[in-house]
Order: C-alpha cells, then sequence, then structure tokens
C-alpha cells in the first residue's frame, strides 16, 4: 500500500537520492520534503480535476450577507477541505466550469476566502477535495505528485539546473497523461495550465 513516505521516495529516487524513512528524520531529503509536501500535493491538486478527488457538497447558506455585489455567502467545505470549485448548481441548473455565468453575463458566483458569494438561495458544488489519504491516489497522480516533488527539490538534492528543468518536464507530462486517462474515463475535463509550474519560472 502507498504511502506518503513511498511517494516522496519515488521522487528521491529520480533524482538519484537515498530513500528516507520518514518525514521527520534528521537527514537533508527528509527535511526538505517535510517543508514542501503538503504544499505541493495542494498545487498538483489543483491543477487538474483528478477523478479519484472528486467530492460533491450542499453548502451552508451563512445568515451574514455580503456587504455588497452578491445576496448571499456560503461556507466552502472543510471535512474533505475545498481546494477547488469545478461546478455550481442551485438545484435546478448546474453550471459547468467552463460556463459560470449567470443570465445577466455576470459570475454566477465567486469565491472569497473560505466563502462562495451568490445571488443563488441554494449552492451545490463539485469540487477537487484534499484527501490526505495516499490509498485513495490513483496510479496517475501517485506518479504525476511523485513527479512534481522531484522538481521542487531537484536543485536543493542536486545543484543542478538541468536535472531541474528535466524534473518540470516530467511533471508537465504525467499531468498531460492524466488528463488523457481522465478523459477516457467520463466527460472531458479542460486542462488548465498548472500554477505550481508556472509559479516557479
Amino acid at each position: 500500500m502507498t504511502s506518503t513516505v513511498d511517494i516522496a521516495n519515488y521522487a528521491l529516487n529520480s533524482l538519484g537520492a537515498n530513500n528516507i524513512s520518514s518525514f521527520e528524520e534528521n537527514s537533508k531529503p527528509a527535511r526538505l520534503i517535510n517543508q514542501r509536501f503538503d504544499s505541493v500535493r495542494d498545487s498538483v491538486f489543483r491543477a487538474h480535476p483528478w477523478n479519484c478527488l472528486l467530492r460533491r457538497a450542499e453548502l451552508a447558506k451563512e445568515s451574514d450577507s455580503p456587504p455588497f455585489g452578491y445576496a448571499n455567502q456560503f461556507a466552502l467545505p472543510t471535512n474533505p477541505y475545498c481546494l477547488r470549485v469545478l461546478e455550481f448548481s442551485n438545484g435546478n441548473l448546474s453550471y459547468p466550469q467552463d460556463n459560470m455565468f449567470s443570465n445577466t453575463g455576470g459570475p454566477v458566483f465567486v469565491i472569497e476566502g473560505r466563502k462562495l458569494l451568490s445571488d443563488e438561495g441554494v449552492a451545490k458544488i463539485k469540487y477537487v477535495a484534499r484527501v490526505t489519504d495516499p490509498q485513495e491516489y490513483d496510479a496517475n497522480l501517485i506518479d504525476t505528485l511523485a513527479a512534481a516533488i522531484a522538481f521542487e527539490v531537484s536543485y536543493a538534492i542536486t545543484g543542478s539546473n538541468t536535472v531541474k528543468q528535466m524534473m518540470a518536464a516530467e511533471y508537465s507530462d504525467k499531468l498531460k497523461q492524466a488528463a488523457f486517462v481522465d478523459g477516457t474515463e467520463g466527460a472531458p475535463q479542460r486542462l488548465e495550465a498548472s500554477e505550481f509550474i508556472e509559479s516557479r519560472f
């Protein structure tokens, strides 16, 4: 069964580094992984609508309204934690991720902090969840997450910009492969530009 340490070791092995036994051990690779794992994981999760991470929820409308702009506000899910909203429904009409506009032409909702703001009185969403148990990850997600971690720690481990560029290409390839596979499992999802890669060049 794959663990977070296994995923970290897949990344380290691709860089020619030794395995770690835990994130807390006193070694440079473990310290690097421990510092970066959670943020890299969340970035990878947000970069693609992974089928294995999708969840649905009906949000609770809060008693307080936004000061202006929208009539209602809803708290985003915390269990599991919502990382990215993909679809919105008011109970009758659903808005897919590439067409979330109301009849007036404005966004049917916006995300501000941990709130979803909308004029609709009902908010049902499909979202990418922060799933922390690797047992729920599919093989493509595991491979892509390992490639992203390898990219993130590559220079600190190897001191080579060439290796870093190779790891960036590997991560990009894994993400594209995952998009293709997910597309064959259901209705195709639009692949967004990866903020993880873009933010690091």
